[in-house]
């Protein structure tokens, strides 16, 4: 029997909406014409063109990480292989993990560690918390783990570790390994892997970085570096063995065939954040939040997570009991073509406010989005209100003493 040919194919100019969307969720994010230019282009994975991009998408990368380590690679996959490259590298069998857990993505880490046969303890912060350094520090001193995962931002439901700083160096007292995620947080506010003693950070293209999707990187340091190289290694992996992608980044040695364009995309993103500086686009995503918060609370809205433990980078929502999230969300995309996200367990839809979404014009076209389609669906919602605070706070913070 043989196969046909399928039909009713048609073009996706045929799919797709005749006006983009505007990303305005968890991510994916808008990307700059620059970005899209460059993931266009295709070139030789083994030539001297792309050897040359690379050297500079890790001295780029130096400053975006805050780092002088030489271990920095780039992961033909999502954050998520990034993430698994940082586990299986640095997680042995029967080795104690300690998973600090505020959500999804967080778990993610644990589950990770897990089916590599570590003995992982996981330790759930209470919801719309951050980790509790007093905690975290008990849990060390009881397990003595080989290696601690954490997450500066946890996207799923908008929880900020703000003392990831003092956990990390309370874990390197300890020799205890840390392996970060900072898909979203890693270009919108402060991380310093060297200073922090960081041994892993991972990042997705899609998010801070303002990429394309499926293009991460992750950066090693030296002590991680130590454990990965030691003799007796033995690793079962072949795409995410750091060695043999250090080959390629490094030694110019051929792994396997290297995303080309993707890579020139991060170049792109890497190469704007850079010319934007890191204190210049951390003010301007504090700037940008903070006004979209404002907004929010102004429309008469709540925002899910408490100030002292709430992320920036994506901004939860509590949905009016009476509303249904999934009729807000789709009224959104199809009259305004703005797309927010939904939620993996908590009753809120989320904002994203990373790279490109933090833009001023965005923030408007999504509080009148998100506001009139609660409207529509019955909330008791203040507009004006909402527009009035979000154009007062962005005032305030372009021409304020913060300025």
């Amino acid at each position: 029997m043989k196969v046909s040919s399928p039909q009713g194919i048609v073009p996706l100019d045929n799919i797709l909406p005749e006006e983009p969307l505007l990303m305005m969720g968890a991510g994916p994010v808008p990307i700059p014409a620059r970005v899209a230019h460059a993931n266009s282009i295709v070139i030789n994975h083994l030539g001297d063109t792309l050897a040359r991009v690379i050297e500079q998408v890790k001295a780029m990368s130096h400053y975006v990480f805050q780092t002088e380590s030489q271990h920095i690679l780039g992961v033909a996959g999502p954050g998520s292989a990034a993430m698994e490259m940082a586990i299986v590298n640095l997680v042995t069998l029967g080795d104690t993990v300690l998973s600090i857990c505020n959500g999804f993505f967080s778990g993610r880490l644990a589950e990770m560690a897990e089916r590599n046969e570590a003995k992982v303890v996981r330790h759930q912060v209470p919801d719309r918390e951050s980790a509790d350094v007093e905690v975290v520090k008990a849990l060390l001193d009881q397990h003595r783990p080989r290696v601690l995962t954490i997450v500066q931002g946890e996207t799923s439901n908008t929880v900020f570790n703000r003392d990831l700083p003092e956990i990390c160096r309370l874990a390197a007292s300890m020799d205890c390994l840390v392996i970060v995620d900072a898909v979203c947080t890693l270009s919108t506010m402060p991380l310093e892997m060297d200073a922090w003693g960081i041994d892993a950070i991972i990042t997705g293209g899609q998010k801070g970085l303002s990429s394309i999707p499926g293009v991460s990187l992750v950066a090693f340091s030296d002590r991680a570096w130590e454990v990965i190289t030691a003799p007796d290694r033995e690793l079962r992996h072949w795409c995410l063995d750091a060695t043999l992608a250090d080959l390629f980044w490094y030694k110019k040695s051929y792994h396997y065939t290297a995303p080309v364009s993707g890579i020139l995309a991060i170049h792109e993103a890497l190469r704007l954040i850079c010319n934007e500086t890191l204190p210049g686009r951390f003010q301007r995503h504090l700037r940008h939040s903070q006004a979209l918060q404002n907004a929010i609370e102004a429309m008469g809205l709540e925002l899910y997570v408490p100030p002292d433990a709430r992320l920036n980078s994506v901004v939860g929502i509590v949905v009016p009991g009476a509303i249904d999230s999934a009729d807000v969300l789709r009224h959104m995309s199809r009259r305004y073509r703005v797309e927010i996200s939904g939620s993996f367990g908590p009753p809120i839809v989320r904002i994203g406010q990373m790279g490109e979404q933090s833009r001023a014009h965005n923030l408007f076209r999504t509080v009148h989005a998100l506001g009139s389609s609660m409207k529509a669906h019955g909330g008791s919602v203040d507009l004006p209100a909402g527009v009035a605070a979000l154009e007062k706070t962005l005032e305030t913070f372009a021409f304020g003493p913060s300025e």
